[in-house]
């Protein structure tokens, strides 16, 4: 079952920008310690991107995209946010939102909840 939806991928050309969104479908699946956000292209293993806390004071982003992505939320709304810019080919992957249940929020294995990915395809 599916209770968070990403939504904003596309097929982009290098240096273009995207905003991706990820809404919840009940509060309970939002109101977690950590939102996260994290991709996986073919053949490769599934990538930390980026993660932030409720009330945002605290943010954290991958080594490989902290120059060119942000992440924010909107609680009103239970919504939170993956703003990509200087989007690059490497970037090319399916983007998947998640609720941290407990644990390291660099690690898949701490999220509970996942949504469904959005795909995101550079061209060079």
């Amino acid at each position: 079952q599916v209770q968070l939806g990403e939504s904003g991928g596309g097929l982009v050309q290098a240096g273009d920008s995207l905003r991706l969104s990820c809404a919840a479908s009940r509060r309970p699946f939002f109101s977690r310690p950590l939102m996260g956000w994290f991709r996986q292209s073919p053949g490769k293993e599934r990538e930390f991107v980026a993660a932030i806390s409720w009330n945002s004071d605290r943010k954290y982003v991958a080594d490989s995209v902290k120059d060119r992505f942000t992440i924010s939320r909107d609680n009103a709304k239970n919504t939170v946010y993956l703003q990509m810019n200087s989007l690059k080919p490497e970037d090319t992957a399916v983007y998947y939102c998640a609720s941290e249940n407990s644990g390291n929020y660099a690690s898949a294995d701490s999220y509970e909840y996942w949504g469904q990915g959005t795909q995101v395809s550079v061209s060079s």
